[in-house]
């Protein structure tokens, strides 16, 4: 099996369309074994004498060697989702976890670490060296390596139940998103939706041999009906479907219900954080964040909502004003999308359907990297001859002064099989190997965008031009990186609550005048986007952000008092409406079962730490402040956030580099004065 097993051979960009699941568990298998041979022989080697490269290196080519097979199997689990990939993918998740606690419990591989930093030669490792082996140090101990024997093995079984869990949880997401479909045989009942939503509910009907419009839960299908469809009672039907996805509630009630799941998994992170010696799960969570402590994160997060519910109310009150206006006395959950679009569209004359013609698929991408290459001094191009996993997907090379820096897939519309959401991930990390040879970084960026459809390109909105400049510079921090030690280049090592920075900071491009030339050009004409209508939508840019901005406060509260108040009696469900009375404006009806959907904390990297996108804005709001004093393309001040935020990745602590960049500490009131949410921007 070996020699014709893909993921056991040695590659530059993975063969996706030769993966198959029945390669899966043994190539795994055969890694976790080789691997555990070579750290055995390691330590007979470097126990009384350890070296960097003899220990920290030699690790980071086993670490790559298992990152090379299993990276692409994780990466095709979230976007080529079938029933036997996923079985294979299952069966490793045991194996991975019992590997990884091994490591982080074993004693002579601590000790070889911990003589390592304290050894003469550590004293001229450079900075990121010394980061890597106290971050070390630090995960040891978070693995659990000064417990007694009993409860390390009680911490390994937690992590392996803790990964079967969110895994399935993610997975009956899925399956609950694609188990409910609407089909539509009267066109009156689509009334309001746009042209291309139609098309595209056409195209899932004949997809499935039916008459008409099928409309799924995928979100650019719902976001269409929630946003444009005149029918109050289809907007219930498929509001009440998504939000009751994998519950007790709705019309699936009871299949493919998480809630049994969350309730094992808070108690699983309960029982992990004791063990550890933490109170609860949220300090367990700051133990390796920027924030020092719970009550540091609760006074953030409240005092942000304080200062923006005033806000929050106007707009509601507003909003409430319209649509009595319109006919409509009682505002649900249901009605807010749509009438807030119409009332956009009144008070702006301008929609996000209307926008989407100037900003074709392949227009934003030139101007996005027309706008990275001014601020940083790099070139991409399209690579056109490489293998994939779904004939959409393209590849970019980055480079500078001609010299090959990384790649990047993008993937980036909607479809069956598909995880929702857009992420990026690192498919390779950039190094140095024990052979002195560079390894460039690989990335994958994907998004769920509408896909093209009737013979027109793809026309993206600008709130999905905000997402893929979003995750760009997630992709940006990962590719541009100078670290040349795995343990710290790109994303590696960065505090989680300082790992957003640079994707928010990505996003003001979007709404820079400068930028917006560059990016948009319409579909059929080429002609540059209207003065009048970027005047629009600069106008209507802090539009209800007092509504978002609790609504992200909401989510964020929610996840951390989760965590931090688990075991006082309260279920997830009372947990929320705690939160939703302290912070929301507009209450949703009893059925909806928001959490049962919410990946990013149960099934993603985010528990206890949503708060992070809030944190991270200040600072990506304070750093661009810098850009609005010295020119949004000054390249000197590109160059510099460049050199200090995106190039030393996890190698120094983020406030470390936030300061010498910006030169002092993080101030709110940059973010504040953004979202319109201050008395001087009021």
């Amino acid at each position: 099996m070996t020699a014709n097993n893909p993921l056991l051979q040695d590659f530059d960009l993975p063969p996706y369309s030769q993966i198959k699941p029945e390669h899966v568990e043994p190539a795994v298998d055969q890694i976790l074994a080789d691997s555990r041979a070579a750290i055995a022989k390691l330590l007979e080697q470097q126990q009384a004498n350890p070296s960097w490269d003899g220990l920290v290196l030699a690790l980071d080519e086993l670490g790559a060697r298992l990152g090379r097979a299993w990276s692409p199997v994780s990466h095709l689990n979230a976007v080529c989702n079938s029933t036997e990939l996923r079985a294979a993918y299952e069966a490793c998740l045991p194996k991975l976890s019992e590997y990884w606690t091994e490591m982080g419990q074993n004693k002579p591989l601590f000790e070889a670490y911990d003589a390592l930093a304290k050894s003469p030669a550590a004293a001229n490792f450079d900075v990121a060296q010394k980061t890597i082996l106290e971050h070390a140090l630090r995960d040891f101990r978070l693995s659990g390596i000064d417990l007694p024997a009993e409860q390390q093995k009680r911490y390994g079984e937690i992590q392996m139940r803790l990964s079967e869990l969110t895994s399935k949880f993610s997975n009956q997401l899925l399956d609950a998103t694609q188990a409910w479909t609407k089909q539509v045989t009267d066109e009156a009942l689509l009334s309001g939706l746009t042209d291309s939503a139609k098309a595209q509910m056409k195209q899932a009907a004949e997809a499935k041999g039916l008459d008409g419009w099928l409309i799924p839960l995928e979100f650019p299908s719902y976001y269409a009906v929630m946003t444009y469809a005149d029918d109050r009672a289809l907007r219930e039907e498929v509001y009440a479907a998504y939000c009751t996805r994998a519950s007790d509630q709705g019309p699936n009630a009871g299949q493919n219900d998480n809630g049994p799941l969350m309730s094992e998994i808070l108690d699983l992170r309960q029982e992990l954080a004791r063990l550890l010696g933490f109170a609860n799960y949220s300090e367990l969570s700051l133990a390796s964040k920027m924030a020092e402590n719970t009550d540091q994160v609760l006074s953030f997060l409240r005092d942000l909502a304080v200062r923006s519910k005033p806000f929050a109310e106007q707009d509601l009150a507003e909003l409430k004003a319209f649509a009595a206006e319109q006919g409509l006395d009682d505002l649900q959950s249901w009605d807010v999308g749509y009438y807030s679009e119409r009332l956009r569209q009144q008070r702006y004359s301008i929609s996000q359907e209307e926008v989407r013609a100037w900003f074709p698929v392949d227009k934003v991408l030139s101007g996005l990297f027309a706008i990275v290459q001014k601020l940083y001094g790099i070139e991409i191009r399209e690579l056109k001859d490489f293998d994939t996993w779904h004939p959409d997907v393209r590849l970019f090379e980055i480079s500078e002064n001609g010299q090959h820096v990384g790649r990047f897939f993008f993937d980036l519309y909607a479809r069956a099989n598909k995880r929702g959401g857009a992420w990026m991930d690192g498919a390779r990390d950039k190094r140095r190997d024990a052979q002195g040879k560079l390894i460039a970084p690989v990335a994958n960026l994907v998004c769920n965008f509408t896909p093209p459809v009737g013979g027109k390109p793809a026309l993206l909105t600008h709130d999905e031009v905000t997402t893929l400049f979003h995750e760009f510079g997630h992709g940006l921090h990962h590719l541009l990186t100078r670290v040349e030690h795995a343990g710290a280049s790109g994303i590696n090592g960065v505090a989680w609550d300082a790992v957003e920075l640079p994707s928010q900071f990505m996003e003001n491009w979007c709404w820079e005048p400068e930028g917006l030339a560059l990016i948009s050009g319409h579909y059929e004409t080429g002609e540059a986007l209207p003065q009048a209508m970027l005047d629009k939508m600069l106008a209507a840019k802090n539009f209800q952000s007092g509504l978002m901005m609790v609504r992200q406060l909401e989510f964020s509260l929610f996840d951390f008092e989760l965590h931090a108040s688990h075991g006082d009696g309260r279920s997830v469900l009372d947990v929320l409406e705690g939160v939703r009375a302290e912070v929301s404006v507009l209450r949703p009806p009893a059925y909806n079962r928001f959490a049962n959907g919410f990946a990013h904390i149960f099934a993603g990297g985010y528990a206890a730490g949503y708060y992070s996108y809030k944190w991270a804005e200040v600072l990506s709001a304070d750093a661009f402040s810098k850009f609005e004093e010295e020119g949004v393309f000054n390249a000197d001040t590109g160059r510099a956030f460049r050199e200090a935020i995106l190039a030393r990745g996890g190698s120094q602590e983020p406030m470390v580099l936030f300061v010498d960049f910006r030169g002092r500490e993080p101030s709110i009131d940059a973010l504040l004065r953004h979202l319109g949410l201050s008395q001087e921007a009021a």
